[in-house]
């Protein structure tokens, strides 16, 4: 079993989110289609852009991470890998 290190700066973000007690399962829809209830949540969190890093460096392959999808996440990691 691996050691796993955590931030203490993410423990606080995610301490503060939208989500938090929420069922996760609208957070990882069927399909993007599904996706307007986790995204109208995000819409509403204080967290998100912090949230959607998280995503972001963390390579999250399923759910609604700061309002973004896993499509909508690969096509900002595109445009960011673009601008540098």
């Amino acid at each position: 079993m691996g050691v796993s290190h955590v931030l203490l700066h993410d423990i606080e973000w995610r301490k503060l989110g939208a989500c938090r007690g929420l069922d996760a399962g609208i957070f990882y829809p069927d399909d993007d289609a599904d996706a307007e209830i986790a995204k109208a949540v995000c819409d509403e969190c204080g967290v998100r852009a912090a949230c959607l890093e998280h995503a972001l460096a963390s390579r999250e392959k399923a759910g609604i991470w700061g309002g973004a999808t896993e499509r909508e996440r690969r096509r900002i990691i595109r445009q960011r890998r673009r601008s540098a």
